[in-house]
């Protein structure tokens, strides 16, 4: 213990304490003569040894951090003889008990070993040292008053020790505690980083998304310009102006969410939020609008009552339809696609279908790009997990006449208090869904949007994106 001393809770250094307390002791055992009552035991008066034994008895508690054990013998062997010699009174004696500031000074020596060293040596002092100057003190004390010497020196030597052990345990316990703490404290900040983390990632997924999806449409209207450039200039000019904005749109977008990525050292601690806000199913004929700017013939039709959703579920809806019509930009060209959402088909359920007539069904016409070998691309993960969160399920696959259609079936929040948004996204909807699942495709034989169920349960499901 090199920064705690005697005051173990104030992180006293140690050099600090023992130079006090040996000064301390050297001005108490100089100015002993002074203060000793008249008459009693014959005190043999002051001389050069007496002066030299005061200093020997006092003085070793200024390097007691280095060499404990030696201080302390030396101490209590110049006390001894300082008694012996009748330079101070006896410590049991006709006229009492008298423990004067040498018996102190080796007292505050055991103290502070008990508080700095190891068991082991704690121990020697208990067993070894304290009987030792017990009996030291019963051997050289009056005839009469061995017993009382023997028992007040045990008593004063192992108090001190006792007290010393005492406050390096709770040294220890506030140590320990301490300990926690800060372990509790990385703990913490490891959280914190670890949900930065997980944020990051949201963001790169939306990234993604709004990249993705706008910079398809960028590209299919600059060939579509290009195209018709000769023939209509004035339609041409309308999809070049279309570009600029859906440029300016998607730096927008980009800034705004690459704001958030921003270390928290470089954001003031009581900045507002720079959480971008996000779009919700008010926002669909705005992105229909956008794409049909790309020659896509774009139908959005919404049925049912429209329930109250949290904006989780608003930004699922969104990026299913934006990434289903990226794809079919992307995959399948200029064609017929139909939007479709239907409020209350089933009960507690939101079915989004977004179906093409292009390419890549089973009449036989041109398939679309398979699934890469690692898997399906970020975009149809990003959908899945996004429906996944609200309980809901996904079902993605070509059309029996020809054409694409995602369907995610999502699985309305209760507002009854049984179940709230954060269950359905912790138990991620399985059970409450197994009981109610059925394949996205299974309608009406004549519905333009079914999709075919294989064996399995499932729509045969084929990535885009």
């Amino acid at each position: 213990m090199r920064k705690s001393g005697p005051f173990a809770g104030h992180q006293v250094p140690a050099a600090v304490t023992d130079v006090s307390l040996a000064v301390l002791a050297a001005a108490s055992c100089l100015t002993l003569p002074e203060v000793i009552p008249p008459g009693g035991d014959t005190i043999r008066p002051p001389d050069h040894w007496w002066l030299v034994l005061m200093l020997v008895s006092s003085l070793p508690l200024a390097v007691h951090r280095r060499l404990p054990l030696v201080s302390l013998l030396v101490m209590a062997a110049a006390s001894g003889t300082l008694q012996h010699l009748s330079y101070i009174p006896r410590l049991s004696g006709p006229d009492g008990t008298s423990i004067g500031p040498t018996y102190l000074a080796v007292a505050a020596a055991v103290f502070l070993t008990a508080v700095r060293r190891t068991p082991w040596r704690t121990t020697f002092v208990a067993a070894v040292f304290i009987p030792l100057s017990a009996l030291t003190e019963a051997f050289i004390a009056p005839a009469g008053h061995r017993i009382a010497a023997l028992v007040t020196d045990a008593v004063l030597l192992l108090a001190a020790w006792a007290l010393g052990r005492l406050s390096r345990a709770r040294t220890a316990v506030r140590d320990e505690a301490m300990q926690r703490a800060a372990a509790l404290e990385r703990e913490q900040a490891a959280n914190a980083r670890a949900a930065v983390m997980r944020e990051r990632a949201r963001i790169a997924r939306e990234l993604h998304d709004i990249v993705a999806h706008n910079v398809s449409l960028m590209v299919v209207q600059t060939i579509a310009a290009d195209r018709i450039q000769d023939r209509s200039p004035d339609k041409a000019h309308e999809l070049h102006a279309t570009v600029e904005q859906t440029g300016r749109d998607t730096v927008n977008e980009l800034r705004r969410l690459l704001d958030v990525l921003r270390t928290d050292e470089e954001a003031a601690e009581d900045a507002p939020s720079k959480e971008p806000p996000q779009p919700t199913i008010d926002a669909l004929p705005s992105l229909v609008d956008a794409v049909r700017a790309t020659g896509l013939d774009v139908d959005l039709q919404v049925s049912g009552t429209p329930a109250p959703l949290p904006a989780g579920y608003h930004l699922t809806v969104y990026r299913v339809v934006q990434e289903a019509l990226t794809n079919t930009v992307k995959h399948a060209g200029a064609t017929r696609t139909r939007v479709r959402l239907r409020w209350g088909e089933e009960p507690g359920r939101l079915h989004v279908r977004v179906c093409d007539d292009g390419p890549g069904g089973a009449d036989g016409t041109a398939a679309r790009p398979p699934v890469p070998a690692g898997g399906p691309g970020h975009g149809l993960l990003g959908m899945r997990e996004r429906v996944a969160a609200t309980g809901g399920t996904l079902h993605t696959g070509a059309r029996p006449g020809g054409g694409y259609c995602v369907h995610a079936v999502l699985t309305l929040p209760e507002h009854d208090g049984a179940r709230s948004d954060a269950s359905v996204a912790d138990n991620g909807g399985t059970a409450h869904h197994a009981a109610h699942q059925r394949p996205a495709g299974r309608r009406s034989a004549d519905d333009p949007d079914r999709l075919p169920v294989h064996p399995g349960g499932g729509a045969r499901h084929r990535g885009r994106g």
